[in-house]
């Protein structure tokens, strides 16, 4: 639990910070912390707004706006620590293959010691 916190603390404190590593247990920690901040916003939605098809979900809608940023720049900081550019956020826009090569690339380990994106950042 504390790992959790201090990964959500740490990506929202570098908001738009897109330099720098982030490690693994940085990453991952924030996702999961990301779902169940998002699950918690759809049981929210669903009490307040209903659940028909025709519901919407504004809750829902404005933290996930609100934390694209942040998700940017952790994807960006994780490729750092593998020493590749963030460039590579771009290849989910390749259907299928590239969203799957991209979680392989946010699977693996980081660089050990200094690369050209800086020192890694324990967690």
């Amino acid at each position: 639990m504390e790992n959790m916190k201090k990964a959500a603390r740490r990506v929202l404190s570098n908001y738009t910070t897109f330099s720098g590593r982030a490690s693994r247990a940085e990453f991952w920690w924030w996702w999961l912390t990301l779902l169940i901040i998002l699950f918690c916003t759809g049981v929210l939605d669903a009490l307040l707004f209903g659940t028909g098809p025709n519901d919407g979900q504004p809750i829902s809608v404005l933290v996930t706006l609100a934390l694209l940023l942040p998700n940017l720049a952790v994807g960006a900081r994780r490729l750092h620590d593998l020493d590749k550019s963030a460039w590579w956020l771009l290849l989910p826009l390749i259907p299928i293959i590239g969203a799957l090569v991209l979680l392989y690339f946010y699977i693996q380990a980081g660089e050990e010691g200094e690369n050209r994106f800086g020192a890694p950042t324990p967690l």
